[in-house]
């Protein structure tokens, strides 16, 4: 059965039930029959359980084999037993109607409370003009089952106490069922509101037993009006209203009298006078209610009709099997197979070592190699002391060639603590030549690699170095040179004298000498009386 068309303009009322692109012919039917059913198993329910408490409780028990509750506590269960259809009636909407309850209460989806004091209102005037012309009415039907005997205000004030909390519910049940739920149900079929005012006002007054005709009669005219009134104001508030009020003061007059609440009659059991009494009340509250809705403006229709939700943007469900298509059986780690979760997780790991889950061979210096000799890591290459070998090797590169000049610090004068005494030159061993400390404190330095030849084609010196063309100082040993005067003390006769070197031949290697780049030999002085230092020029040993 395809669903109907929605009517984009809105719904009245009555026609709320195709408020759903659910809806379907059968879904108000079939509703109407299963509150029918749940009504009456709900009351069976509650009589029971309240008949085995009452006994249990030692209640006296009527002649029908009932248990007697009184006239206060007996009204409070049957109210409560009517009551109970209110929540029967939401979820009969909600879920075999397919569509929102509170689409029952009013075409905007919820009760309007402001609205529903505003039929208050209205529904004072002719509740309170119904007793006092009453109270004129002469009484030919006899006494109902009460009496004239004041009841007593502890007794009364705790019946009306009772009577505000139930008969609201009571009311509002009665309402959500008849102009409700039948209401809308025979909407479903019926356009006119005329039309589907008259089953539910029937079924209203045959509710209430069959007493006299005028009270049938009233209930009838009660039912189409509180329907009609549903229809124009687009929700139950003005029929709520109405029956609470009229409820209220019928049973708390009841409820003055010894027994009042223990009658059996309803009003279908009205006389003729009451009757006319009661309608002509009903249509007065009419008038005031549609007064207040041309004033007020009540919403009467409901919103359009929401669209039903194209195929393609239903939730989609896979043809062939939950992991369409690979059909896997989920596991512990969804629906592709995994292994056992492991220390490490689902992926299989190595046994934790010592260095964490992955192995490493353990040295004495954890898992990263040991340090060399200058540290964990590698020094730069060329890197100069303290970084390079304090042997003075020319590191990882090829040694410089023999015309390059050898980068570094520039030479300090010698002095007592400067790098030409004897104090720094002790530190340097020398595994060939003789102690530095038998040279003296101004013994020469040795010649390094790299050092440019002299003009002559000689061995160049170092700064401090002894020259076989230079004159020793005639200073004593331990007297500071002068930077003034040149030295003019001969040569000693018994001082050893190097040879020449010669252009041709390679100097002769003394012990103690550092070969040159080129091949040659570098002279190192003998030991002799320290010479002194002149600021320029050459010294002779």
């Amino acid at each position: 059965m395809t669903a109907t068309s929605p009517d984009p303009t809105g719904l009245p009322y009555h026609r709320m039930a195709r408020y759903s692109p659910h809806h379907r012919w059968w879904r108000p039917l079939l509703g109407t029959v299963v509150l029918v059913f749940g009504s009456v198993l709900a009351t069976v329910f509650l009589y029971i359980l309240t008949e085995g408490i009452g006994t249990a409780a030692g209640y006296p028990e009527l002649p029908d084999g009932g248990v007697d509750f009184g006239p206060v506590l007996g009204t409070g269960l049957d109210l409560a037993f009517i009551a109970v259809d209110l929540p029967l009636v939401l979820l009969a909407v909600l879920w075999l109607g397919r569509r929102p309850a509170g689409t029952v209460a009013s075409v905007t989806g919820r009760p309007r409370w402001r609205w529903l004091a505003w039929c208050l209102l209205a529904a004072v005037p002719p509740m309170v003009l119904l007793p006092m012309v009453a109270i004129f009415l002469p009484d030919d039907q006899g006494d109902g089952g009460g009496s004239d005997v004041w009841v007593g205000w502890q007794t009364f004030l705790l019946s009306l106490a009772m009577l505000v909390v139930l008969v609201p519910l009571q009311s509002a049940a009665e309402e959500y069922v008849f102009r409700g739920w039948l209401l809308q149900a025979a909407g479903a079929f019926l356009r006119s509101p005329w039309l589907a005012v008259l089953p539910q006002a029937v079924l209203f007054a045959a509710a209430h037993g069959w007493g006299t005709p005028w009270g049938f009669a009233d209930l009838l005219v009660f039912g189409a009006v509180a329907g009609l009134l549903t229809i124009r104001t687009g929700g139950l508030e003005a029929s709520i209203a109405l029956h609470a009020l009229n409820n209220l003061l019928a049973f708390g007059l009841s409820a003055m009298y010894v027994d009042g609440l223990a009658s059996d009659e309803t009003a279908a059991d009205a006389p003729w006078q009451l009757a006319l009494v009661d309608m002509a009340s009903v249509l007065l509250f009419a008038a005031i209610v549609l007064w207040l809705a041309r004033r007020r403006h009540p919403q009467h229709l409901s919103a359009p009709v929401p669209e039903p939700i194209p195929p393609h943007l239903l939730p989609y469900i896979p043809p062939q099997g939950a992991y369409w298509p690979y059909a896997q059986a989920p596991g512990a780690y969804g629906p592709y197979p995994q292994q056992a979760p492991g220390a490490y997780g689902p992926y299989p790991q190595q046994a934790p070592g010592a260095y964490g889950p992955y192995p490493q061979p353990p040295g004495p210096h954890g898992a990263y190699p040991p340090p060399g000799a200058h540290g964990a890591y590698a020094p730069p290459p060329g890197a100069v002391w303290p970084y390079a070998s304090p042997q003075g090797s020319p590191g990882p590169y090829a040694p410089p060639p023999s015309n390059g000049a050898v980068p570094g610090p520039a030479a300090a004068p010698s002095g007592p603590d400067g790098p030409g005494s004897a104090a720094s030159r002790a530190d340097e061993p020398d595994p060939d030549g003789p102690s530095p400390a038998a040279l003296g404190s101004t013994a020469s330095s040795p010649v390094l690699p790299g050092d440019a030849p002299g003009p002559d084609g000689s061995s160049p010196t170092a700064p401090g170095a002894v020259s076989d063309s230079a004159a020793p100082s005639s200073a004593a040993l331990g007297d500071a040179p002068s930077p003034a005067e040149p030295s003019s003390a001969a040569p000693r006769p018994d001082a050893p004298r190097p040879a020449e070197p010669s252009p041709a031949a390679p100097h002769p290697a003394a012990p103690g000498d550092a070969p040159s780049p080129d091949g040659t030999s570098r002279a190192v002085p003998a030991p002799a009386d320290p010479p002194s230092r002149q600021p320029s020029g050459p010294q002779e040993s």
